[in-house]
């Protein structure tokens, strides 16, 4: 067994997603008393470990269950050098508080003894992300382990994986709690004694601003430093003094600068808004700082990385790298997808714009929030008054939907057409295929290469979520699909890496071995290539035929018999929701008929590597000004289960222009080419199939565009009309990437 795939199996025992065998008895009734409860979980810890077939991390989560503290010490040792050996040393420091458990001390002196003991032999490195996993409080534990408790009440067994995960539960609950009580006090000290730490900065921006900030530099730095800079509207301080500290375990002046409003910051909070002109500032005062050399990088993800895009949008002298990762574009990710208002996170708004800090109370409401969209769908009522529905005002909801096209208002925020041309800094963009936001980070990589073609712009791509791209390990599970070891990678690790080499002159990081780079699903092995279309090796044509085989229709690369499908739309009928294109899960364990028109070609003789994002052009006919639309890629294994691969989704006005809307003639053919969708890399096994699935949008996670050609936000079921019929014509095409597959 290789170290990475036997890393693969750790990772995969820390998640508990292992080994099955016969139930365990149980006995435990609803309510039970603490001490009940841990004597019932010790009795089920003894039991596990009668069994062969545990790994060693579900033996140590037993053993420590069961008070077994010095067998579990020898075992979480010889994890922690496994998983460090195999260069994951967050997954390592991650058993720090089981490890600090296992030595069996419960008052404050044994626990410093066993802290300053394990802490000595750790580098800063080592020794913040030790301090991360030892500041993890133990409420969320707690919770699930009442939660798995509670599902197991009252029965006579347990399965197998339900123990294990119980034993787990509680070992980490024990590990957390012992820690929330009498590790802070060490933590500080020791954070203290390796860095210098100032968490009451202010930096003046424009308009009379003063924005907040916390910065760490190693207390060893004997000269001024490159700043590696976070820029965030995420005010959590311990958690970005945790950030600040790594970079600063590296090497780093380590900043992170709240947004305008955040923190003790002055200022009106206006997510996106002012971002690009305040992080700019916050780089020129950084730069003139004594403790700095006058150089900084950006890095961080999601809103953090739209931030780094934002300040490069200014072009600072200071400035010399970014590295984001799933980046959001303001309009043209959230809150809206190709001109489609989306409802996923609606409530993120209150969460960041409610006050200096997060408003983690509001958005915590998750029945309130899961509930929400299916309330405005079943009433009606048009887009705009979601709020209303909601009963609390969502000004910035109001404010995003009065630009439904992606105008100056959007565009002002971060680089937009030209301004990629004095874009000349080394870049490096993190996603994931998965990722919600990768059609945001895709669009900066293509928009930059598009306009300034000799570009230092490296791409990493991977099986990864929105979470998982941004992590310093990703989870081997994600939504059923079964992420090939060779996936793993430590993004923050990365990250300062890409800055040692831009900033110090280290090598280029091995993993990033040519301008994009991709993690081939199912081949595990990752791929890298000068160009997406160099990665892509080519395109096959297929058209969407009218012919029909059962409950499906041709997808063939021959020009098909001319046809057209119809699909008729009742869009005032919300008791019916259309095809849902979101990949979850990403396997499942077969395709069902559903609204959607299918589409099915035949099986591949041989692997296949599919590689890029797919484009269409449809022929198509309405009887309204307006739709929206998806267009989801599968494959169909031969086993019969069905993989996601990639989506569209937008709406038909916009499909040329995002920026000007173009509405469509009653009655007369109309070509839709779309090319914005997720770009995947997987290799297709010989005997599967791919499945095209291409349906109207229509659900209430998305504004329902009822084809009156006014703004789509001030439609309701009232204007539905007369149902939408579309016709599609087979001179539809879609142009997949898809070459044979290279052998090694």
């Amino acid at each position: 067994m290789t170290l990475r795939a036997l890393l693969a199996g750790l990772l995969l025992a820390l998640t508990c997603t292992g080994v099955a065998a016969s139930d365990l008895r149980w006995s435990l009734p609803r309510d039970a008393p603490p001490a009940q409860v841990d004597t019932a979980l010790q009795a089920l810890g003894t039991k596990l470990l009668q069994s062969a077939t545990l790994t060693d991390a579900q033996r140590c989560h037993a053993l420590l269950a069961t008070g077994r503290y010095a067998e579990a010490r020898t075992m979480i040792e010889k994890l922690r050098a496994t998983l460090a050996a195999a260069g994951d040393g967050a997954a390592a420091q991650r058993w720090m508080p089981m490890l600090l458990a296992s030595t069996g001390a419960r008052d404050a002196e044994a626990y410093s003894r066993a802290f300053h003991s394990a802490f000595a032999g750790l580098d800063d490195v080592a020794a913040v992300q030790a301090d991360a996993a030892l500041a993890l409080p133990p409420a969320a534990v707690q919770a699930q382990l009442t939660q798995a408790l509670a599902a197991q009440a009252d029965a006579a067994t347990v399965p197998q994986s339900a123990a294990l995960e119980l034993v787990r539960l509680q070992a980490v609950l024990r590990a957390q709690t012992l820690a929330a009580a009498l590790a802070p006090a060490l933590l500080d000290a020791e954070q203290q004694r390796r860095f210098v730490i100032d968490s009451g900065l202010r930096i003046p921006v424009a308009e009379g601003v003063v924005l907040s900030a916390q910065l760490a530099r190693p207390r060893s730095a004997s000269a001024p430093l490159p700043t590696a800079m976070l820029f965030t509207i995420y005010t959590d301080p311990p958690k970005n003094r945790l950030k600040m500290l790594l970079a600063a375990a590296h090497g780093y002046a380590g900043i992170v600068v709240d947004a305008r409003g955040k923190g003790q910051g002055t200022g009106t909070i206006a997510p996106y808004e002012h971002d690009g002109v305040d992080a700019n500032a916050a780089i020129d005062w950084v730069s003139r700082q004594p403790w700095s050399d006058g150089r900084v990088a950006m890095y961080g993800g999601s809103y953090e990385g739209f931030t780094a895009w934002a300040a490069a949008r200014h072009h600072h002298p200071a400035l010399k790298t970014i590295v984001p990762y799933v980046a959001a574009i303001p309009g043209q990710g959230l809150p809206m997808e190709n001109n489609v208002f989306l409802s996923a996170n609606y409530g993120w708004a209150f969460y960041v714009a409610n006050g200096p800090m997060l408003d983690t109370d509001t958005y915590g409401q998750q029945d309130r929030w899961s509930q929400l969209p299916g309330r405005w769908y079943a009433s009606g009522r048009p887009y705009r008054q979601i709020d209303q529905i909601d009963g609390t005002p969502n000004r910035w909801l109001q404010r995003w939907l009065a630009h439904p096209a992606y105008d100056g208002y959007w565009q002002a925020m971060v680089p937009y057409a030209e301004d990629f041309r004095d874009i000349r800094i080394p870049v490096l963009t993190i996603t994931g295929y998965y990722d919600d936001g990768q059609i945001s980070a895709l669009q900066y990589f293509t928009d930059h290469m598009r306009y300034r073609p000799d570009a230092d712009h490296v791409l990493l791509i991977g099986p990864y979520d929105h979470g998982g791209a941004q992590a310093a390990s990703k989870p081997m599970q994600l939504r059923g699909y079964t992420v090939d070891p060779v996936a793993q990678f430590d993004t923050p690790a990365l990250t300062f890496q890409w800055l040692d080499h831009v900033l110090r002159g280290a090598p280029r990081p091995a993993l990033l071995a040519d301008q994009v780079n991709f993690q081939l699903m199912g081949s595990n092995t990752w791929g890298h290539a000068a160009t997406l279309d160099a990665a892509a090796g080519g395109h096959r044509t297929y058209y969407l035929s009218a012919a029909t085989e059962g409950d499906r229709h041709p997808l063939q690369e021959q020009r098909p018999t001319p046809g057209t499908l119809r699909q008729t739309v009742d869009l005032a009928d919300r008791e019916e929701v259309r095809h849902g294109y979101y990949p979850f899960p990403i396997v499942a364990a077969g395709d069902e008929p559903d609204t959607a028109l299918t589409f099915l070609s035949e099986p591949f003789a041989a692997p296949m590597d599919l590689i890029g994002r797919f484009s269409g052009d449809l022929k198509v006919r309405i009887n309204k000004r307006d739709m929206d639309f998806t267009v989801t890629l599968y494959e169909l294994l031969p086993d019969g289960r069905r993989m996601q691969l990639s989506y569209y989704v937008g709406r038909a006005s916009h499909v040329r222009d995002p920026t000007t809307r173009q509405l469509l003639v009653p009655g007369r053919w109309t070509d839709l080419p779309f090319d914005r969708t997720r770009m995947v890399a997987r290799r297709v096994g010989a005997g599967s199939r791919l499945l095209v699935k291409v349906d109207v949008l229509k659900d209430a996670m998305h504004q329902v565009n009822h084809g009156t050609g006014r703004d789509v936000s001030d439609e309701s079921a009232a204007d539905a009309g007369e149902p939408l019929q579309v016709d599609w014509h087979s001179d539809s095409t879609l142009s997949i990437p898809l070459r044979p597959a290279l052998p090694g």
